[in-house]
């Protein structure tokens, strides 16, 4: 919460308080024939700065699911975690 001054409408001025919500999104990355698994445990592990063995377990979710949730976290995260998966044309979507 940050608090916010705003002049009222008899010259004094009041105090509100103003809170930023954050809304839970998600980036599901789904299977395709064209990319090896070195590959998309790499982009994983780019975008999601996670561990080699979760990004190996997600990849084989990816495989054998058709899809999978590779992050989840604020929107703007995640569409930054996406753009990093679409480097090299994963398929991705982000789900509010």
């Amino acid at each position: 919460m940050s608090p916010s001054l705003f002049p009222s409408e008899y010259g004094e001025t009041e105090l509100y308080e103003t809170t930023e919500i954050g809304l839970a999104s998600r980036v599901v990355l789904y299977n395709d024939e064209i990319h090896t698994y070195d590959e998309v445990i790499t982009q994983i592990r780019k975008a999601t700065r996670c561990s080699m063995q979760k990004a190996e377990i997600l990849t084989i979710e990816v495989d054998t699911r058709g899809k999978a949730i590779v992050y989840d976290g604020e929107i703007a995260e995640c569409l930054r975690v996406s753009a990093i998966l679409e480097e090299i044309e994963l398929h991705t979507q982000i789900e509010c």
